[in-house]
């Protein structure tokens, strides 16, 4: 297969010209238009590698649309399959929650189920993506290690956070917006608001640093790799340099960016946060971080779509250096380094061929074919 006629955005620059595939794999870049027979047209296009997620909540909302119902597994998978495929994402890792944020809650109902539809419909080869599984592990949950353990040993499984959404701390260090959140999530009047916010503090008292700990060796004896969650303070980042953490995961302060990024880890923040051009929470900025230099990946998090666009929004600004390539390594290449997945993430030759074809006409982003190891997928 030859792809001509298009804007090729390598790791370093951008070559107009033409990219062959040879079984599956990139297998020649070359300057010019091909003439070759059968050569797909990209009409100038741009060409890119898929873009690689690594922190997706999508694949609980396949499963449960609306609370208390429950979509048929297959078709559930299929869906969110088809969500991810049609917005450039060839590589994912499907967050599932291990341990619910309240006793009583649903969030682990369907955990199973979900663990089992990305296991049983990679193994059938029926995606359209290639799926792996982030397990996002609450903390201050008392089952949390005991589940989080159940699930280790699966093959699936490449990512891990440690994650403590109490209020006062971290996300919400803002006692108001986490009272407006979580209120209004959960329907709750103000005396049932009172003892979820006592509940939560409690459950963090008592389950998170051992939680945290038991986990992060666990991971270290697996290799797997781990992501720290919603670090606000140099304290935070330094405990989880400690544990071996890979991965800073929304960061809620410049502080807290600038001392991961020193420390070696790779900072990554929300794609919807470039997008709306801030945080939900009232926390720092993707922006603000990408201009200061601290920003080395997005993730789409609860919206597939924003990933595409957010990665040409960041190329568009001029507060910050990054061009193209660079904000394409966002969501290709620098996932990809970290996950130690060394056969994609880049237009090299020997990578695999999960490459996109994109017209842009800011702010409009439109894709116009996907490949997926060179088989068309959308």
């Amino acid at each position: 297969m030859i792809i001509t006629n298009v804007r090729m955005v390598l790791d370093d620059e951008v070559v107009f010209g033409s990219l062959e595939v040879t079984d599956g794999v990139i297998s020649g870049i070359g300057e010019g238009y091909s003439h070759q027979p059968g050569a797909i047209d990209g009409e100038g296009g741009w060409l890119l590698p898929g873009l690689i997620e690594l922190h997706t909540d999508n694949l609980d909302k396949c499963f449960t649309p609306r609370p208390g119902v429950n979509w048929p597994d297959a078709a559930a998978m299929r869906n969110h399959d088809g969500l991810l495929i049609s917005n450039g994402i060839t590589t994912v890792m499907d967050a599932l929650a291990v341990g619910d944020v309240r006793d009583g809650g649903h969030r682990l109902d369907n955990l199973r189920r979900m663990t089992d539809a990305v296991a049983s419909s990679q193994r059938a080869g029926v995606n359209r993506a290639d799926h792996y599984l982030h397990l996002r592990c609450e903390l201050p949950h008392k089952d949390t290690f005991t589940l989080f353990e159940q699930l280790a040993d699966l093959p699936q499984v490449k990512l891990a956070s440690l994650m403590d959404h109490s209020p006062g701390q971290r996300q919400f260090a803002s006692r108001e917006k986490y009272y407006q959140y979580y209120k209004g999530k959960y329907h709750l009047d103000d005396e049932q608001m009172a003892a979820f916010e006592a509940e939560q503090i409690a459950g963090s008292q008592r389950w998170s640093q051992p939680n945290r700990y038991a986990i992060a060796e666990l991971c270290r004896k697996k290799g797997i790799v781990m992501a720290s969650h919603d670090d606000a303070t140099v304290a935070h980042v330094n405990e989880s340099q400690q544990l071996g953490v890979d991965i800073a995961e929304f960061p809620t302060t410049g502080a807290a960016a600038q001392a991961a990024h020193q420390a070696g880890m790779r900072v990554l923040m929300g794609a919807p946060n470039i997008i709306c051009g801030g945080s939900h929470s009232g926390n720092v900025a993707a922006h603000q971080l990408a201009t200061a230099g601290l920003l080395d990946i997005l993730s789409s998090d609860y919206y597939p779509a924003s990933l595409l666009d957010a990665a040409f929004m960041v190329a568009e600004d001029d507060s910050n250096l990054l061009d193209l390539p660079a904000a394409v390594a966002l969501v290709s290449r620098h996932p990809a380094e970290v996950l130690h997945m060394n056969d994609r993430g880049s237009l090299q030759e020997g990578k695999r061929a999960d490459l996109l074809l994109v017209q842009r006409q800011a702010p409009r982003t439109q894709l116009m074919q996907v490949w997926r190891q060179g088989r068309r997928v959308y």
